[in-house]
């Protein structure tokens, strides 16, 4: 068998976005994999519910398609894709499910989201981000008779926002509002589709909804003197015969997810608003008479990031997923919260599911393979509540897809281990996987990785799966854990970090790294981290601390929390929630604890991985670091990736992907007393990289910027 390689990742097929058809018969999904260095290749399959058949492909290769749902009859299903298009404006299309093709339905300025067909099949709402000038003049509708449109680039950019950018772009005087494409009950074109918008004024509106035909749903982010800087958001209802919206209620959360039902309940999230980045996100319903349930009130569980609830198609219980002791758990709860929660199924690392009439269909991934569509019988809602029923597990699903079959029979996947173990803190619980061909009366180097968040949870799989197997085809035992401020082992566990994010984790780190360093082939003086986001700020305070580590690679990470607080996104209300204070009501003690506050202490050589355009965790704290790192002669390196924004390691290019994966491996091997070859420093700048092969063949050029001041 083949050991796992970096540059496997252009083989790797994952799927998401699952959607049941009304029927149940069939899941729709979508099916990514690398097409080149710099792009994925997206397209919407169909497979039977029963696993009868294989899947097949529904829509052609060509760009990115995306959210597929079905009309409510089931005969079409909407889709967004950037087929035929050079620019980041992906539009919305409609395609029969019995056959022909599909049809670009909208011809407007920004990338549709979020979309969502009414019951009665005719119309489907969406938001998109557009400027005030397109709004007043009709742009935001319809672009079709403005000649290969584009935005000015601001020059100079001016900037009255406390919110000014995200992700990898500066908002640049858009806002996100809802529309609504009037697509009939047939196979409509752009041209006679008419778009309007339904909200309106220099706000952000998001998720809508539809509860009956004529009422939409959709939340703003409207409240305070400065909406940028609260985390209450306000619920609206739109009649859609009167085209009046009106205010029904108000809550807070670090996210706006809702969903609605017929009867005109609405789900959504909730956390207090006090230091609301440590408060777990709960789910409460609010139903038509004004009046609030609780939903997760007895479930010390949050609902994970960026978590959706959804109704069941009888409108009488919801459905919502949380992190769960390393896996992920789906729920039921009736509308009325009358009854606790009820386990669903927790199979393992689930990304994206659909509940039907009889199945809830989804993807996941698990430590044998990197994704596919599953589908668990809904009957394991009537288990019973939180005293009792696991809810479906691993071997109570149908699995749907096989999308990686080739590519795993022909290469070696290690089985991870379970780890609880004891810090001084209590138990934590992590995983360990060893390399191919293990032989334990042979020694090994340690790999250690650290999640990021604060807030998240790993799992045995997930986005990590192919870095945890490459490392450990590289010939490393890799160990990663979920550390006290993890989600998915209740809010104590989760809060206990406050104000502390480095020692009480490093706490509970080193405690795993203990236990397998005590293990006889588990080289203790051949240790190396890494970590991303708030890895990244892990492992960068962890070599200020200590000088245990051979060395580390630290990614994307927060090192300068004032710096961090002035620079990112909306992420500065972690300083205000996790830390409960401000740069100028405690600068000294932020910047004692701050990575760079202890960089002038770092001898562990440590490499610095950072993306170009990342709004999340700006490169200006990280090069702060790193030349406060190389000031002290310590071996270190900053490699830079530009078009890359946050989410390098999950959705970067792929040749990025691959090439940083290379760099952490390469960095481990050169301080690795196992692995006979140069530091990275001493090599030539591309030896033993995919790009440095590539361009002996003058297929590609690297696409990084490498900063070490050595002579190379």
């Amino acid at each position: 068998m083949a050991r796992i390689e970096a540059a496997d990742f252009h083989e790797i097929t994952k799927p998401g976005d699952v959607r049941l058809s009304p029927d149940g018969e069939q899941v729709a999904f979508v099916r990514t994999t690398p097409d080149d260095e710099e792009s994925y290749e997206s397209t919407v399959y169909l497979v039977p519910s029963d696993g009868s058949d294989d899947p097949r492909q529904f829509t052609v290769s060509e760009g990115g398609d995306s959210q597929p749902r079905w009309s409510p009859s089931g005969d079409r299903i909407a889709f967004v894709s950037n087929r035929g298009k050079d620019d980041d404006r992906p539009q919305l299309w409609l395609i029969p499910v019995g056959g022909g093709e599909a049809r670009q339905v909208t011809e407007v300025p920004a990338g549709v989201q979020g979309i969502s067909w009414s019951p009665d099949g005719t119309r489907i709402a969406f938001t998109q981000s557009t400027t005030e000038d397109e709004r007043e003049e009709g742009l935001d509708v319809d672009i079709s008779d403005e000649e290969e449109y584009e935005r000015e680039e601001p020059d100079p950019r001016v900037i009255d926002r406390t919110v000014y950018r995200t992700g990898q772009s500066y908002f640049d005087g858009t806002r996100s509002h809802v529309y609504v494409a009037h697509v009939g009950d047939g196979l409509a074109s752009a041209e006679d589709v008419e778009v309007e918008r339904i909200t309106d004024g220099d706000v952000d509106f998001a998720g809508p909804d539809w509860g009956d035909a004529s009422t939409l749903y959709y939340t703003a982010q409207d409240v305070g003197e400065d909406p940028d800087d609260s985390h209450r958001y306000s619920i609206y209802a739109y009649d859609t015969d009167a085209e009046e919206a009106e205010k029904i209620h108000e809550s807070s959360g670090w996210g706006a997810g809702l969903a609605a039902n017929a009867d005109g309940d609405v789900a959504f999230l909730y956390s207090e608003e006090e230091q609301v980045t440590i408060q777990p996100a709960e789910l409460k319903v609010l139903d038509a008479d004004g009046d609030v349930a609780w939903i997760t009130e007895e479930l010390d569980r949050g609902l994970g990031y960026e978590s959706a609830p959804q109704w069941g198609p009888d409108g009488e219980r919801v459905y919502f997923s949380t992190p769960d002791e390393g896996k992920t758990s789906v729920w039921s709860a009736p509308a009325d919260a009358s009854e606790a929660p009820r386990r669903v199924v927790r199979p393992g690392a689930v990304s994206t599911g659909h509940v039907g009439e009889e199945r809830f269909a989804f993807a996941m991934s698990e430590w044998d393979h990197p994704g596919d569509v599953f589908v668990c019988s809904r009957q394991h809602a009537d288990q019973p509540g939180l005293d009792g029923g696991a809810g479906a597990e691993r071997e109570d699903c149908v699995r749907l897809t096989e999308l990686n079959a080739d590519y795993l029979d022909d290469v070696s996947v290690q089985e991870p281990e379970e780890l609880h173990f004891d810090s001084e803190q209590g138990e934590v619980h992590g995983w360990t996987i060893t390399p191919p061909e293990f032989d334990p009366d042979e020694e090994y180097p340690l790999a250690v990785e650290v999640h990021g968040g604060p807030h998240a949870m790993w799992t045995t799989a997930g986005t990590m799966w192919h870095e945890f197997q490459t490392l450990a085809a590289r010939g490393y035992v890799v160990f990663w854990s979920n550390p006290r401020g993890s989600t998915g082992y209740g809010e104590e566990y989760m809060q206990a970090i406050e104000r502390d994010w480095g020692d009480v984790t490093l706490t509970d780190v080193m405690a795993g790294v203990d236990l397998l360093t005590d293990r006889e082939y588990v080289d203790g003086d051949d240790v190396h981290l890494t970590g991303g986001s708030f890895g990244g700020f892990m492992t960068s305070w962890t070599v200020g601390q200590t000088d245990f580590f051979a060395s580390a690679v630290s990614q994307r990470g927060v090192y300068d929390l004032t710096s961090f607080y002035g620079s990112t996104d909306g992420a500065y209300a972690l300083v205000e929630g996790d830390f409960d204070t401000t740069p100028w009501e405690e600068p000294e003690f932020l910047w004692e604890k701050s990575p760079a506050g202890h960089a002038h202490e770092v001898e562990t050589p440590t490499l610095v991985i950072h993306s170009e355009e990342d709004y999340r965790t700006p490169a200006c704290t990280a090069e702060l670091w790193y030349r406060m790192v190389r000031k002290q002669g310590t071996d270190t390196r900053f490699v830079r990736y530009p078009r890359e924004g946050h989410e390098l390691s999950r959705s970067g290019e792929p040749g990025h992907i691959v090439d940083r994966i290379e760099r952490i491996a390469r960095w481990f091997d050169g301080y690795s007393d196992h692995h006979d070859v140069p530091r990275a420093l001493d090599r030539e700048r591309d030896d033993g990289l995919s790009a440095g092969e590539d361009d002996e063949n003058g297929d590609s050029e690297s696409g990084d910027d490498e900063t070490d001041g050595s002579d190379e």
